[in-house]
């Protein structure tokens, strides 16, 4: 492919996400606690993520470990952070999910494969196959910074995940309101966490794959957060007024 045919299908992947944001505001997709049987066949909670994130980890994998760019220290920190993030989130996370028993669509599912293929395709094929940096990269401000909030994010994401998922004992299915570290401000700290971390990815690495990459988890997330967040407030009546929905003291 030409590198300049590259990046305009990637600069139309980052308007395009644009473009659906006001409508993906309006749309509450019915998976989790907003699940229903309106978007077709249910299959496994469990099963249904592991399938739809499978493709971020190993399409992207093999992008990068075929391509012929020259893999360097720099390029390598970059596939490890983002293989360390899709191994937690692929297989770890929805092995340790409380949620026995529980379902989601099927139509979600294929959705998500569709975006998870993009995104690590893209990413995959620019690290694998366009990206050069010189290991003087280690010391940009833009790799420190980004790395910074990488790691940030992902300890947000990863802590906010852990207190979700130890809010019910074995067994339990309904849902409780969750308190402690920056549940105490915002309702989803594990969406916010997670645009943090990708936003990071796109400082460190500054490429228009990785920017893309967070974009589209602005897009997904924001909305999923102050779906969460209402959900939380028509559910109970002793919700803490002052907390917002994903970015603290603002919305």
């Amino acid at each position: 492919m030409k590198e300049s045919v590259f990046y305009n299908l990637v600069y139309y992947w980052i308007a395009f996400g644009l473009i659906v944001f006001p409508f993906v505001l309006r749309i509450i997709a019915p998976y989790g606690r907003h699940t229903n049987r309106s978007w077709g066949p249910l299959i496994s909670n469990r099963l249904g993520w592991i399938i739809m994130e499978s493709p971020a980890l190993l399409v992207f994998s093999g992008f990068f470990l075929f391509g012929t760019a020259h893999h360097n220290v720099v390029t390598w920190i970059f596939f490890g952070l983002y293989a360390f993030h899709y191994v937690n989130r692929t297989f770890i996370f929805p092995l340790r999910l409380r949620t026995k028993g529980k379902q989601m669509p099927l139509s979600i599912v294929i959705m998500a494969l569709g975006f998870n293929f993009v995104n690590g395709s893209i990413n995959g094929y620019y690290l694998g196959w366009l990206a050069d940096y010189p290991i003087s990269w280690l010391s940009d401000p833009r790799f420190i910074g980004g790395i910074i909030l990488f790691i940030s994010g992902m300890t947000i994401n990863w802590q906010a995940d852990n207190t979700l998922i130890h809010l019910r004992n074995p067994g339990e299915t309904g849902y409780v309101i969750p308190r402690g570290g920056l549940f105490n401000y915002i309702s989803c700290p594990n969406h916010f966490g997670e645009i943090i971390e990708w936003s990071g990815f796109a400082l460190m690495t500054w490429s228009s794959p990785a920017l893309a990459f967070a974009v589209w988890t602005l897009v997904n997330l924001m909305p999923r957060a102050l779906q969460h967040h209402k959900w939380y407030r028509d559910h109970f009546a002793d919700y803490p007024a002052k907390r917002k929905a994903v970015f603290p003291f603002i919305l």
